[in-house]
């Protein structure tokens, strides 16, 4: 049986297929006042992302206007609605009480459990329990009440200039009683809708794409095998992947709107008629790209190697890459955040998870099954993208690249090739047509394995680099500044990496590209030398007391029994 031993071969050979989907998604669901004056056309030159989104705002006929999150908002509605002429939140005592009511009617009526969740319990826990008790096609699972902090309003007293004490509103936080709507939908499959009890009654929508695909696919009639929130077996991947492609925000929306509905509302039905209603955004919107594998010992090739290779992904040189994004330093508006990379591991399955701003990939071994690698974006606006739902195809398109792009730079990371040709191309002298004579990249040379190194960083580049780009990053490398390293000097350096075939200039300019061959050979010399040669050297070399590193044990062991077959031969040493 022949083992994959590489990041390229486990992708090009040990893959069954693929599925491309959104995952989870926890929404931000507030309360809003539509105004039917307000064109869509206002919205797209308001939002940031409207021109990179390819759908039209068609779910929604109106414009939504979140006046209920800020206190003038709230007096107004107290002063429209319930007729209030000072600021105080007591009005809204009835309606808390009221909705609080009708969820335990609900309750009662439709005889579905409601569960007190107790500090450090995992929701996710109860609902599973529940769920696995649950047979009907749709419906409440179960109701849960908990105790959470949240944003609220509350009434304070102010003093006026002449000492007169007057209600005043103002925007607090406290920990009040929420309720989770644990269900089940026809299309989506297992989601919840929390709601807070009280004003403005927010709520947060969490659903998973992969249920709504499998449900999807259920009924258009292919068969698969399900993985939990993915799929281990497909009878029609490309028909799978175009199911996948279809969720979006109409889908999304029209569940929100089918389950307000059914559940107790806070607002009564003269409330919405005037438009305050309901409206989407998003919180955290994680997309997958599950691909299922061969065999088990596939994926733990694919991870041994990852983890050895990659663990330098969360640096800002090489985490721009993967997101396509630009990272500024130095004192002057730099990209807040911290870069990293993590492994971690829950029993022995390991994962990678590489941080950017608010947003995180995770790549990990699911089940033994399938790589599953996963962005999750927690602030939209880290990507200049807009955070209600009709932003969604965007942050799509963000998600996906972020994870086929982190493959493409695990897979151009192992490519070993050997040759003593090759070799020699790189590290000897080289004598140009003209009788130039152009000096080699000699192996051991300090500035040779910085500039391989630096030449890598550029790869995913499709503009190339310039003189000055490869300084900059060259410069660390040498532990130097970049101000010291003249325009010459890398001049001197482009021209040898040119005429050894590491890179090749861009006709009509100053930009340099690196080709397939240099970036081989500059991944395996670098690895060679950085992990091979000076770590052995390191182990050979080392002469602390106590027990010897395995390899300098081997060596004496070696050199022992040489030594004892030479004794053995009467020859002289």
């Amino acid at each position: 049986m022949t083992l994959p031993r590489t990041v390229a071969d486990v992708l090009a050979r040990h893959v069954s297929f693929e599925v491309e989907c959104i995952d989870r998604m926890y929404l931000n669901v507030y309360e809003a006042v539509i105004d039917q004056q307000l064109h869509v056309d206002v919205y797209r030159r308001r939002s940031w992302s409207y021109k990179m989104s390819e759908e039209k705002n068609l779910f929604h006929c109106g414009f939504y206007v979140p006046q209920l999150q800020f206190p003038l908002g709230l007096m107004g509605f107290l002063s429209r609605r319930l007729g209030m002429r000072i600021a105080s939140t007591a009005p809204l005592a009835p309606i808390t009480e009221r909705f609080v009511a009708a969820v335990r009617r609900f309750v009662a009526d439709h005889e579905v459990p409601l569960v007190d969740f107790t500090r450090g319990q995992r929701k996710d826990d109860v609902m599973q329990e529940h769920l696995s008790r649950f047979t009907e096609a749709e419906g409440v699972v179960f109701v849960g009440r908990a105790q959470e902090k949240t944003p609220l309003f509350r009434t304070e007293k102010r003093r006026d200039s002449e000492g007169k004490t007057y209600p005043w509103i103002v925007k607090t936080t406290g920990v009040v009683n929420h309720f989770y709507f644990y269900c089940v939908d026809d299309d989506f499959g297992p989601f919840f809708l929390k709601f807070c009890s009280y004003f403005p009654y927010n709520a947060k929508l969490c659903l998973n794409g992969n249920h709504w695909a499998q449900r999807q696919a259920a009924k258009a009639g292919i068969g698969f095998t399900p993985l939990d929130n993915a799929f281990v077996a497909v009878d029609d991947p490309a028909a799978l992947q175009r199911i996948c492609n279809r969720l979006g925000p109409e889908q999304i929306d029209a569940l929100l709107r089918k389950w307000l509905d059914i559940l107790p509302h806070p607002f009564t039905g003269d409330d919405q008629d005037a438009g305050y209603t309901y409206d989407i955004s998003v919180l955290q919107a994680e997309f997958s790209l599950t691909q299922t594998l061969d065999r088990p010992l596939s994926g733990r090739v694919f991870f041994e190697q990852v983890i050895r290779d990659n663990l330098d992904l969360g640096r800002p040189d090489q985490v721009s890459l993967v997101f396509d994004r630009e990272l500024r330093r130095g004192k002057k508006r730099p990209t807040p955040g911290r870069f990293r990379t993590r492994v971690l591991t829950e029993g022995v399955t390991p994962s990678l998870h590489i941080d950017y701003k608010h947003a995180t990939i995770k790549q990990y071994h699911k089940e033994g099954r399938a790589l599953r690698t996963e962005t999750t974006i927690n602030d939209t606006r880290d990507f200049r993208i807009g955070k209600r739902l009709v932003n969604l195809p965007a942050l799509k398109q963000v998600g996906f690249q972020a994870n086929r792009r982190l493959l493409d730079v695990q897979t151009i990371s192992h490519d070993p090739t050997d040759g003593h040709a090759a070799f020699a191309a790189v590290t000897d002298p080289v004598i140009t047509p003209t009788g130039r004579r152009v000096a080699g990249m000699r192996f051991t040379d300090p500035r040779t394995q910085a500039l391989l190194s630096a030449i890598l960083v550029f790869r995913l580049l499709p503009n190339g680099f310039t003189n000055r780009d490869l300084r900059d990053h060259l410069a660390p490398l040498l532990g130097r500044d970049p101000s010291t390293i003249s325009s010459g000097q890398m001049s001197y350096d482009l021209r040898r990496l040119r005429i050894h075939g590491l890179i090749e200039r861009t006709p009509g300019t100053h930009r340099y590209q690196l080709t397939p061959t240099g970036q081989r050979h500059a991944l395996f010399l670098t690895r060679v030398h950085n992990r091979l040669l000076r770590t052995g050297m390191a182990e050979l070399a080392d002469t602390h007391p106590g027990d010897p590193p395995p390899l300098r044990r081997a060596a004496d062991t070696y050199q022992k029994a040489v030594d004892q077959l030479i004794q053995h031969a009467g020859l002289a040493a």
